[in-house]
């Protein structure tokens, strides 16, 4: 492999562990360097810049190192540790999660890897730019700012990867546009949802580039929907979702987590967390209802949020819903304005799972509150075990933490952990 060398210096370093953003991490002079695609055990030579380093040759291979399953691994940024060995993979994804939680003096065993595992994302968010060639769709290279076309993705479920090339042809009819646009594409039960934003100027589509779109966009056949900068330009239906027995039309960009099999396994620790004879539960940041519809089955469910087209989709859904346990919906913001204790002691269970940010002040109260359970669920293991600590400050008591790998390949993992009184 030819590298041009940053800063003059090759160097040999032995990669003593992996970062928390994937990258092996050795010491030149002293120093840490990280060296992404690397291997604990490794000797590898690099080219380094700072503290920074790009491999060059890798001289002693661990034996966890596995060929990649994509050919644009290394270019494109989305996957970094695609040359880790499975058993490896996992034991480096729960140590993630013990270590944010060691970091607040909390002691944990995390539970076996949940993964959802290759081919498993429902939702894409993917970068696009115009080009003298035509454009280019995919995801930032590795620690850089261009696009790398993708003709394919091994974690993307095959319908939104096998519709890539098809994406290019839509996105080529819209006028040539300056910046980078983000194409969100999400995988609905009855077809793609495409989501554009930023490739059109300011006032949107006129009326003749609107009916062109469409035109393009019907004889893509899996399209049901696709949407410019929030306004759908072509639908065909209403994009659904199915989560518990409801059957949710998500709006365009609303949140959703991102593999259906992830959710899943999460909702699932969720409900067998109810206790015996639990008759209502909070789902706080409750978003479209990935868990207030499988807590439904069971109990009468209070979900809360501040996204209001998120709230009205999930009190929609559960209209159209049999077979479930009332459920009432309340638009709040829980960061500025929490469910007090007095507002939470009616309930035998409480769902947390706010953004990467955590919920502190709804902690806090929840930490001051006599509900039974608390499951909090995060893509933030830093932030969740911050929350958890307020939780144990106030009297709960933890039980079972479990990883989930939703973003396969990634640095990315969830966690859910369950408290009792």
């Amino acid at each position: 492999m030819t590298l041009e060398r940053l800063d003059n210096r090759v160097e040999i370093v032995e990669i003593e562990r992996i970062g928390a953003q994937g990258d092996g991490v050795g010491h030149v002079e002293g120093q840490p360097v990280f060296v992404p695609f690397t291997l604990a055990g490794e000797r590898v030579s690099v080219a380094v810049d700072g503290e920074r380093a790009q491999l060059v040759e890798v001289l002693l291979p661990s034996e966890e190192r596995i060929s990649p399953a994509c050919r644009h691994f290394k270019r494109c940024g989305g996957c970094a540790l695609q040359h880790m060995s499975p058993a490896a993979y996992a034991k480096w994804k729960r140590g993630l999660v013990e270590d944010a939680f060691a970091q607040r003096g909390i002691s944990i065993a995390a539970a076996p890897l949940m993964q959802a595992g290759p081919q498993s994302r429902r939702r894409a968010v993917l970068s696009a730019v115009y080009t003298r060639a035509g454009v280019v769709l995919g995801f930032h290279a590795a620690r850089g700012a261009t696009v790398i076309d993708v003709e394919e993705c091994p974690v993307l479920v095959p319908r939104i990867s096998g519709a890539l090339a098809e994406m290019r042809t839509l996105l080529a009819a819209l006028p040539r546009w300056e910046d980078e646009a983000r194409v969100t594409i999400v995988a609905a039960d009855n077809g793609l949802d495409v989501g554009i934003e930023n490739a059109v100027a300011k006032g949107g589509l006129d009326a003749s580039m609107s009916a062109r779109l469409a035109a393009d966009a019907a004889r893509i056949g899996d399209l049901v929907r696709v949407s410019v900068d929030g306004v759908p330009a072509y639908q065909r239906g209403a994009p659904v979702i199915r989560m518990g027995a409801a059957d949710v039309s998500a709006p365009a960009g609303v949140f959703l987590q991102a593999s259906a099999a992830a959710e899943q396994a999460m909702a699932d620790v969720v409900v067998n967390a109810l206790p015996r004879r639990a008759k209502r539960a909070v789902d706080l940041f409750c978003g479209v209802g990935a868990f207030t519809f499988p807590l439904a089955a069971r109990v009468a469910v209070t979900a809360v949020d501040s996204d209001k087209r998120a709230v009205a989709a999930l009190e929609q859904a559960s209209r159209g819903a049999q077979g479930l346990k009332p459920v009432t919906t309340l638009y709040r913001d829980l960061f500025r304005e929490p469910l007090s204790r007095k507002e939470l002691d009616p309930f035998d269970l409480a769902v947390l799972d706010p953004p990467r940010a955590g919920a502190k002040a709804q902690a806090e109260m929840l930490a001051r509150s006599k509900v039974p359970v608390v499951v909090a669920v995060s893509c933030n293991p830093a932030t969740l075990a911050r929350d958890v600590r307020i939780l144990l400050d106030g009297g709960y008591k933890l039980g079972a933490v479990t990883p989930v790998d939703q973003f396969h390949w990634s640095a990315h993992v969830e966690a859910v952990a369950v408290m009792t009184r």
